[in-house]
This record gives structure tokens, C-alpha cells and sequence, in this order.
């Protein structure tokens, strides 16, 4: 029985084989086989981070298309942001120098909105018409003060030409709004006898709004590029361990020998 003997041979020198591929002796120990490949969610994690690290890790070679859009869009974003700001100090220095001097010897910044309602009006007009403590809001509708007056009266006056008694609710509440919405002596502007100024303050508000509103665009397309991926990498890693098998080894005795080996791809 020649085929048996070397059948029972084979299948204890089989038994002795540990799944590493080593003789084990008379250990008979377990030992957990190596990890053959990275788990799945490294590389989609690593392309979040970094777009193309992913694809990178697993040798791909378009990684290198999101890298370099990744690249691009930082680039631009911080050159539009730097222009951006560079206008911004312009057109602040323009409205000081040319609209607002005349009113306040010192130079204070505040929000972008003020600046766009510079663009509107030509002027802001008087906070204040009265010489007492008692403020008298401005008449002239043309002026910013006097269109947030005309405002008020619409909204809570019966009729915005006659006024109630100042003692009234609906005087003193006309009052309040133009008081919370008008501008305040620290900031009033005047365009008048400067149009050419005016033209070029409004240029420069534009320039650098367009600069932001682009960046801000272009940050939009590089947080699509970290998704885009991530997820790129995440279907790939799990291709991979959908198509990965664990190593078997197996083996027959019978008429015929037969040792069937399987290997993870």
C-alpha cells in the first residue's frame, strides 16, 4: 500500500505546517497570520486629510489629479484672499480721505454694510438738526439719515407728513428706529463735489467682493475635492476587501492526492 503510506505521511507533515508557512514543531500554539493588506478605512481617512494620499497608498496613479487640484485651489485662495483685503484697505482709506474727514478727524473702521450704503448715497446727512439735546432726525429723503427717518414715519405714523404728538407711542417709536438704523456723527460722509472719487470707491468695493466671493467659491471646490477623495478611495478599499480571499489550505486522501491552496489578492 504504497499510495496510502505516502498519503498518511503527506497529511501529517500537512498537520505540522502552521499557517505562516513554517514548521511549527510540537508548538502547537495558534498564531493569528499577518495582516495582508491595510484596513479599509485608512485610505478614504487619508485622502479627507489629503487629497490623493489615499490613492497613493494604494499606488494609484490618479492621486496625483487630486493633489493637484487640491493645490490649485489653496494657491488661488489665498491669492484672492490677499487681493481681497488689499482693495479693502483701499476703499476704506478712499472713504476716509475723500467722504469722511470733513466729519471726524479720526479714522474708524466698522462693518463692510456701512460701506456699501456709502455707495448708495451721496451723502448720509445730519444725525441731529436740532442745536439742544433733543435730536431732530433728518428731513432730506436724498440723504441716508433722511431716508431712514421717512422710513420710520411710514412704518408707524398714520400719516408720514403729519406728525403725531412727540409725547405719542408712535412718535416715540419712529424715533427708536431711526435712533437703531441711522448713522451716527462718528461716521457721516459726504460725496458731494467728488464724483470721480465716488466712481473709483465703487470699483474697488466690486474688485475686492468679486476676490472673497471667489475664494469662497474656490474653498467650496477644495472641500468637494477632499469628499470626492475620500470617497474615490473608500470604493477602491473595499473593492479590494470584497475581491481579497483568507489563505485555506486543504488537503484530500483518497486514490488521488490533492492539496488545494488559496491565496488573498
Amino acid at each position: 500500500m504504497p499510495a496510502v503510506r505516502r498519503a498518511l505521511l503527506l497529511g501529517l507533515a500537512l498537520s505540522m505546517w502552521g499557517p505562516s508557512g513554517a514548521a511549527q514543531g510540537g508548538d502547537s500554539t495558534p498564531r493569528p497570520a499577518p495582516p495582508l493588506r491595510r484596513r479599509f478605512w485608512v485610505r478614504p481617512v487619508a485622502s479627507l486629510l489629503l487629497p490623493g494620499a489615499g490613492q497613493f497608498l494604494a499606488r494609484e496613479e490618479r492621486g496625483a489629479i487630486y493633489v493637484a487640484a487640491e493645490v490649485y485651489s489653496v494657491a488661488r485662495i489665498i491669492q484672492l484672499s490677499r487681493a481681497g483685503r488689499r482693495e479693502g484697505e483701499r476703499f476704506r482709506a478712499l472713504a476716509f480721505t475723500v467722504a469722511r474727514r470733513g466729519f471726524s478727524p479720526t479714522r474708524r473702521d466698522t462693518v463692510f454694510e456701512y460701506f456699501e450704503t456709502m455707495q448708495r448715497f451721496v451723502a448720509s446727512g445730519q444725525y441731529n438738526l436740532g442745536p439742544g439735546p433733543a435730536l431732530i432726525p433728518e428731513t432730506d429723503a436724498a440723504t441716508y439719515n433722511g431716508s431712514v427717518w421717512l422710513l420710520a414715519r411710514r412704518t408707524f405714523w398714520a400719516d408720514p407728513n403729519a406728525p403725531p404728538d412727540p409725547r405719542s407711542p408712535e412718535y416715540a417709536h419712529a424715533l427708536a428706529f431711526y435712533q437703531e438704523h441711522a448713522v451716527g456723527p462718528g461716521f457721516l460722509w459726504s460725496w458731494r463735489d467728488a464724483e470721480p472719487q465716488r466712481a473709483t470707491f465703487r470699483e474697488t468695493i466690486k474688485r475686492s467682493d468679486d476676490a472673497f466671493r471667489g475664494a469662497q467659491n474656490l474653498l467650496g471646490v477644495a472641500l468637494a475635492n477632499h469628499v470626492a477623495s475620500a470617497v474615490d478611495a473608500l470604493i477602491s478599499a473595499r473593492l479590494s476587501a470584497v475581491a481579497g480571499r483568507r489563505a485555506e489550505l486543504q488537503t484530500t486522501v483518497g486514490p488521488r492526492t490533492v492539496v488545494r491552496l488559496g491565496l488573498e489578492f
